[in-house]
């Protein structure tokens, strides 16, 4: 399943969400991107009331067979180790939605491990780790299309349990070389610009690192679609989180955008239906290597900076109270009316 009815957001309540949203006892334009947020929100709903519910992170993880190659310094059984944390509500990300009320789904796509015994983990996986793209595709087209169905059934499934708006997280290691590929493709920007340290690389390492992935993109110089792409390079996590995101925006759910891993799956998602973009919010500006160009190549205004380059959808988590505000803001900020001022001559500049 790689076909989904995305609808481009409707613009027949724009005007009166602008005066809603202008109309709060405030000089126009000042609440900046609050403002900003709050009128998308209400278009992805098409109403003047907008809500938030049950909101929840889904971090897929998934080891990867390039790690032969020798682009990670980090043994790769950390990745089950930290699934197991995650499914435990530890690590960053199990800290932040906690503290922020926001429910974690921790999805098992292809870690090298038997995760069967833990109960708190969804087992989605189709493999034991992604191919070595350097010699196979990372996926048969069939299992990058079962990935891609897997996590659009976990979406549909917490949709109908009410969530309307969710973000990704990821775990594997390894996987910023799958990423930096899908950037480098997608974007069409030089490899060398999309490759960073990941997670541990000092400068030699990066250099290494940078010319097995060269290496690796020169086998198969003839990959066009952006699916079979996908297959070849991606990874069994990214995949599975491209399935969710494609879902999320055809049921009009609110999509909060993460980090540098989580962003390839945007490109990958938007290169198969650039509709989705419409539903992205995006939640923080990483420090890894290549973010920022994926930043620039999607237009985004990302609500937060905090230098973060963690991922496991821990930008997500932080940005989400901010997205609460500007809700908030929405529906519940006084009005000119209701606060009886009646000198509402307009100063400063909207935004929207």
């Amino acid at each position: 399943m790689i076909d989904f009815n995305i609808i481009p957001l409707q613009e027949d309540l724009d005007e009166q969400i602008k005066n809603k949203i202008n109309q709060k006892t405030k000089p126009l334009g000042s609440l900046g991107q609050l403002e900003k947020i709050a009128f998308q929100i209400s278009r992805i709903q098409n109403t003047l009331t907008p809500y938030l519910n049950k909101p929840n992170i889904v971090l897929v993880g998934s080891d990867h067979n390039i790690c032969q190659e020798g682009v990670n310094p980090n043994p790769q059984k950390i990745t089950w180790q930290q699934m197991i944390n995650f499914s435990k509500q530890g690590g960053g990300i199990g800290l932040f939605t906690q503290a922020y009320n926001i429910n974690l789904t921790v999805v098992d796509a292809g870690v090298d491990y038997d995760l069967s015994a833990h109960k708190n983990i969804i087992n989605a996986k189709i493999k034991n780790g992604s191919g070595n793209f350097m010699h196979e595709p990372a996926m048969t087209h069939e299992e990058c299309k079962q990935a891609i169905e897997n996590g659009a059934r976990i979406v549909r499934d917490l949709h109908t349990k009410g969530c309307n708006i969710i973000g990704f997280g990821e775990m594997g290691i390894g996987n910023t070389s799958p990423a930096s590929v899908l950037m480098s493709i997608y974007c069409n920007i030089p490899l060398e610009k999309c490759v960073g340290p990941g997670s541990g690389h000092n400068e030699d390492g990066v250099k290494r690192k940078l010319a097995t992935l060269q290496k690796a993109v020169s086998n198969k110089p003839d990959l066009k679609e952006p699916f079979d792409i996908l297959a070849h390079f991606g990874g069994l996590e990214i995949a599975t989180i491209v399935g969710g995101m494609l879902q999320a925006a055809e049921l009009k759910m609110i999509i909060l955008n993460d980090g540098f891993i989580i962003t390839s799956a945007l490109l990958a998602a938007q290169a198969l239906n650039p509709k989705v973009l419409e539903y992205v919010i995006y939640s923080h500006h990483s420090k890894e290597g290549g973010h920022a160009l994926m930043m620039e190549y999607l237009n985004a205004d990302p609500v937060l900076n905090l230098d973060l380059r963690l991922g496991e959808g821990t930008g997500a988590a932080l940005a989400y109270p901010i997205i609460q505000g500007a809700v908030k803001m929405i529906n519940d900020m006084t009005s000119f009316e209701s606060a009886a001022i009646t000198d509402t001559t307009e100063t400063g500049t909207s935004i929207l």
